[in-house]
């Protein structure tokens, strides 16, 4: 436990204190039979938080995952083509004209790392491809995430692996059939690609793939059930946006559109944010005020660090994994 113990003699104050808080509210969670969902903003992916998300999907430590259409892919992009990416660590520097040299090399920038379309957006999208047209063919339809699990399960990818499998967190989840939840999946490089393939009639059923409000219909049935006042659901939210805006509001639709009203509400919540109150950022709202949506209780342990969820992260996985 050299880092906990690190962290714990040193971590003593304002962000740092409410790292430690986070983390010992998420571990107190677990052990008094609580479940947790992670959720996924940004390009966590591309940032190989699957090094330790991997091993929390491993020990149990969490139990259903939402994120962005991005960190689906971009896992399996990094598992199939890491040798191809490159960095660039003077980001900061580069001029237009340097921008467009990587465009006209194919190799898409975030941040300060370059995904090579080839090698992972082209030879993903030659896999999925066949599994799309099968499904549609056969007029059956599956979450984005259940595709991807269909094709890693398949071993189709495996001779493309060029990191350690048990680094990438798509595998650990589809290993255990983890629930996924991916909201707007269609603001995504596959979701683009699947489009294109629509309209040229490659695919003829654009449900094919199944869509944001099926997520939410499968979200509430999975929260009924899961949601109970002796193993309460919790919430960890990795930067803002749609990955943790659109599952926090299963519970005040349960309550206040099904009338579900002894579901409990979120028995634990934490956000990593960046995001300030300022302009009405939701993504950087306190947590009290979710309570004024019917998200949060009174006493609902609360907890946010305003901080990078690129360092903060890691750190809070490492108290939780024992490390």
């Amino acid at each position: 436990m050299q880092v906990t113990n690190f962290l714990k003699h040193h971590y003593r104050h304002f962000n740092a204190a409410a790292l430690i808080d986070a983390a010992e509210g998420y571990n107190k969670h677990l052990a008094e039979g609580g479940k947790m969902m992670i959720t996924l903003a940004g390009a966590m992916s591309t940032a190989e938080m699957g090094i330790q998300l991997a091993e929390l999907i491993r020990q149990d430590k969490v139990q259903i995952i939402s994120c962005t259409g991005a960190n689906l892919e971009e896992d399996i992009f990094n598992l199939v083509a890491h040798d191809f990416y490159e960095r660039v660590p003077n980001y900061r520097d580069l001029t237009p004209a340097d921008e467009q040299a990587l465009l006209e090399r194919h190799m898409n920038r975030v941040t300060d790392t370059c995904i090579p379309e080839e090698e992972a957006m082209r030879r993903l999208e030659h896999s999925v491809l066949k599994f799309w047209e099968k499904a549609d063919k056969a007029k059956e339809q599956y979450f984005p995430h259940e595709f991807f699990y269909q094709i890693l399960k398949s071993g189709e990818l495996e001779q493309y692996y060029q990191i350690d499998p048990k680094d990438s967190w798509m595998l650990a989840a589809a290993e255990k059939n983890l629930p996924i939840i991916c909201p707007g999946w269609e603001d995504s490089t596959l979701g683009n690609i699947f489009a294109g393939h629509v309209i040229s009639g490659d695919i003829q059923n654009v449900h094919t793939v199944r869509t944001g409000i099926e997520y939410m219909i499968f979200l509430a049935e999975w929260y009924t059930k899961q949601a109970t006042d002796e193993s309460k659901v919790g919430f960890f939210q990795i930067g803002g946006g749609i990955a943790g805006d659109f599952p926090i509001c299963v519970v005040p639709m349960l309550h206040q559109d099904l009338g579900r009203t002894s579901v409990p509400l979120w028995g634990y919540f934490c956000q990593i944010s960046d995001s300030t109150t300022s302009y009405g950022s939701y993504s950087g709202a306190v947590p009290n005020e979710k309570i004024t949506w019917g998200k949060l209780g009174q006493d609902t342990p609360k907890f946010i660090i305003e901080s990078d969820a690129t360092i903060v992260a890691p750190l809070i996985f490492a108290i939780v994994l024992g490390q």
